[in-house]
Protein backbone atom coordinates (compact mmCIF):
# COMPACT_ATOMS: atom_id res chain seq x y z
CA UNK A 1 0.00 0.00 0.00
CA UNK A 2 1.51 3.22 -1.07
CA UNK A 3 0.52 5.50 1.86
CA UNK A 4 1.92 3.25 4.35
CA UNK A 5 4.91 2.84 2.94
CA UNK A 6 5.24 6.66 2.69
CA UNK A 7 4.01 6.78 6.30
CA UNK A 8 7.02 5.37 7.06
CA UNK A 9 7.71 6.98 10.88
CA UNK A 10 11.48 7.83 9.97
CA UNK A 11 12.92 10.35 12.58
CA UNK A 12 13.68 13.76 10.11
CA UNK A 13 15.42 15.49 13.49
CA UNK A 14 15.35 15.94 17.09
CA UNK A 15 15.84 18.78 19.37
CA UNK A 16 16.38 18.60 23.11
CA UNK A 17 12.71 17.72 24.36
CA UNK A 18 11.00 16.36 21.09
CA UNK A 19 11.71 14.32 18.01
CA UNK A 20 10.32 14.87 14.99
CA UNK A 21 9.65 12.15 12.32
CA UNK A 22 7.27 11.08 8.97
CA UNK A 23 3.75 10.39 10.13
CA UNK A 24 2.66 6.57 10.50
CA UNK A 25 -1.11 5.48 9.84
CA UNK A 26 -1.34 5.33 13.84
CA UNK A 27 -0.87 8.92 14.06
CA UNK A 28 -4.77 8.81 13.05
CA UNK A 29 -5.75 9.50 16.89
CA UNK A 30 -3.49 11.98 18.10
CA UNK A 31 -3.81 13.95 14.80
CA UNK A 32 -7.61 13.76 15.45
CA UNK A 33 -6.72 15.22 19.08
CA UNK A 34 -4.55 17.42 18.39
CA UNK A 35 -7.25 18.71 15.41
CA UNK A 36 -10.19 18.32 16.41
CA UNK A 37 -10.22 20.58 20.06
CA UNK A 38 -12.29 23.85 19.36
CA UNK A 39 -9.66 25.74 21.31
CA UNK A 40 -7.10 24.88 19.41
CA UNK A 41 -8.64 24.77 15.85
CA UNK A 42 -9.61 28.69 16.37
CA UNK A 43 -5.89 29.18 15.26
CA UNK A 44 -5.82 26.38 12.03
CA UNK A 45 -7.27 27.27 8.69
CA UNK A 46 -10.55 28.01 8.40
CA UNK A 47 -11.28 28.13 12.91
CA UNK A 48 -13.42 25.44 12.69
CA UNK A 49 -12.31 21.67 14.15
CA UNK A 50 -11.54 19.02 11.67
CA UNK A 51 -13.39 15.72 11.56
CA UNK A 52 -11.88 12.46 11.42
CA UNK A 53 -13.11 11.75 7.86
CA UNK A 54 -10.78 14.92 7.01
CA UNK A 55 -8.03 13.40 9.37
CA UNK A 56 -8.20 10.49 7.25
CA UNK A 57 -7.45 12.11 4.18
CA UNK A 58 -4.84 14.44 5.16
CA UNK A 59 -2.63 11.26 5.91
CA UNK A 60 -3.03 10.52 2.35
CA UNK A 61 -1.96 14.11 1.20
CA UNK A 62 1.00 14.13 3.69
CA UNK A 63 2.25 10.40 1.95
CA UNK A 64 1.58 12.05 -1.69
CA UNK A 65 3.89 15.22 -0.32
CA UNK A 66 6.66 12.97 1.01
CA UNK A 67 6.71 10.64 -2.35
CA UNK A 68 6.33 14.49 -4.12
CA UNK A 69 8.65 16.89 -2.31
CA UNK A 70 10.49 14.93 0.25
CA UNK A 71 8.78 16.62 2.91
CA UNK A 72 5.19 17.64 4.60
CA UNK A 73 3.53 17.62 7.51
CA UNK A 74 5.69 15.28 10.54
CA UNK A 75 4.53 13.92 13.88
CA UNK A 76 6.33 15.55 17.10
CA UNK A 77 7.20 13.07 19.98
CA UNK A 78 8.42 13.94 23.28
CA UNK A 79 11.95 12.17 23.48
CA UNK A 80 11.14 10.80 26.84
CA UNK A 81 7.43 9.47 26.93
CA UNK A 82 7.55 8.62 22.73
CA UNK A 83 4.31 10.26 23.09
CA UNK A 84 2.67 12.09 19.90
CA UNK A 85 2.37 15.70 21.39
CA UNK A 86 1.89 17.60 18.12
CA UNK A 87 2.80 17.77 14.41
CA UNK A 88 4.39 20.50 12.38
CA UNK A 89 5.86 20.63 8.77
CA UNK A 90 6.84 22.45 5.97
CA UNK A 91 3.85 22.60 3.26
CA UNK A 92 2.38 24.22 0.20
CA UNK A 93 -1.47 24.61 0.92
CA UNK A 94 -3.12 25.31 -2.33
CA UNK A 95 -0.17 24.54 -4.56
CA UNK A 96 1.30 28.06 -3.42
CA UNK A 97 5.14 28.37 -4.77
CA UNK A 98 6.81 29.23 -1.02
CA UNK A 99 6.52 26.49 1.32
CA UNK A 100 4.40 27.85 4.55
CA UNK A 101 5.37 26.69 8.01
CA UNK A 102 2.92 25.45 10.27
CA UNK A 103 2.63 23.52 13.73
CA UNK A 104 0.53 22.65 16.23
CA UNK A 105 0.34 21.16 20.14
CA UNK A 106 -2.28 19.23 22.29
CA UNK A 107 -3.58 22.34 23.99
CA UNK A 108 -1.57 19.95 27.46
CA UNK A 109 1.39 21.09 25.91
CA UNK A 110 1.00 24.65 25.29
CA UNK A 111 3.30 27.30 26.98
CA UNK A 112 6.24 25.05 27.54
CA UNK A 113 8.42 26.47 24.39
CA UNK A 114 7.94 23.62 22.59
CA UNK A 115 6.91 25.56 18.99
CA UNK A 116 9.74 27.79 19.77
CA UNK A 117 12.02 25.02 19.68
CA UNK A 118 11.10 22.98 17.09
CA UNK A 119 10.31 26.01 14.70
CA UNK A 120 14.05 26.61 14.19
CA UNK A 121 15.11 23.14 13.76
CA UNK A 122 12.20 23.05 11.46
CA UNK A 123 13.60 26.12 9.39
CA UNK A 124 16.94 24.49 9.28
CA UNK A 125 15.55 21.07 8.47
CA UNK A 126 14.10 22.85 4.90
CA UNK A 127 16.85 25.04 4.16
CA UNK A 128 19.73 22.22 4.90
CA UNK A 129 18.09 19.03 3.05
CA UNK A 130 15.88 20.52 0.62
CA UNK A 131 17.45 23.77 0.28
CA UNK A 132 14.63 25.56 0.59
CA UNK A 133 15.43 29.31 0.31
CA UNK A 134 11.92 31.25 1.95
CA UNK A 135 9.41 30.18 3.85
CA UNK A 136 6.14 32.11 4.91
CA UNK A 137 4.01 31.63 8.26
CA UNK A 138 0.29 32.96 8.08
CA UNK A 139 -1.15 33.45 11.89
CA UNK A 140 -3.83 35.41 13.07
CA UNK A 141 -3.42 38.77 14.14
CA UNK A 142 -4.91 37.44 17.54
CA UNK A 143 -3.01 34.76 18.22
CA UNK A 144 -0.09 36.67 19.79
CA UNK A 145 1.95 33.75 21.23
CA UNK A 146 2.37 32.34 17.91
CA UNK A 147 3.82 35.66 16.81
CA UNK A 148 6.47 35.52 19.29
CA UNK A 149 7.66 32.06 18.43
CA UNK A 150 7.94 33.00 14.31
CA UNK A 151 10.00 36.52 16.05
CA UNK A 152 12.18 34.47 17.73
CA UNK A 153 13.06 32.35 14.96
CA UNK A 154 13.68 34.74 12.63
CA UNK A 155 10.79 35.61 10.82
CA UNK A 156 9.57 39.15 9.78
CA UNK A 157 6.02 40.43 9.46
CA UNK A 158 6.23 41.04 5.74
CA UNK A 159 1.88 41.56 4.94
CA UNK A 160 -1.17 41.92 7.14
CA UNK A 161 -4.18 40.62 4.94
CA UNK A 162 -7.61 40.77 5.60
CA UNK A 163 -9.81 37.64 5.38
CA UNK A 164 -13.24 37.18 3.26
CA UNK A 165 -14.94 36.19 6.71
CA UNK A 166 -13.44 40.15 8.38
CA UNK A 167 -10.94 38.19 10.36
CA UNK A 168 -6.82 39.86 9.51
CA UNK A 169 -4.25 37.16 9.15
CA UNK A 170 -0.31 38.47 9.29
CA UNK A 171 1.92 37.15 6.78
CA UNK A 172 5.33 36.59 8.02
CA UNK A 173 8.84 35.44 6.29
CA UNK A 174 12.33 34.26 6.25
CA UNK A 175 14.93 33.96 3.33
CA UNK A 176 17.64 31.51 4.43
Amino acid sequence: MKIARALSGSVIFETPRLRCRRWLLSDLGPLFAVYSDVEGARWVDDGEPITHAECEAWLKVTADNYEKRGYGMFALEDRESSQVVGFCGLVHPGGQEDAEIKYALLRSHWGRGLASEVVPALLSYGANHHRIERVIATVASENIASQRVLEKAGLILLDSRREEDGSHTLVYHILK
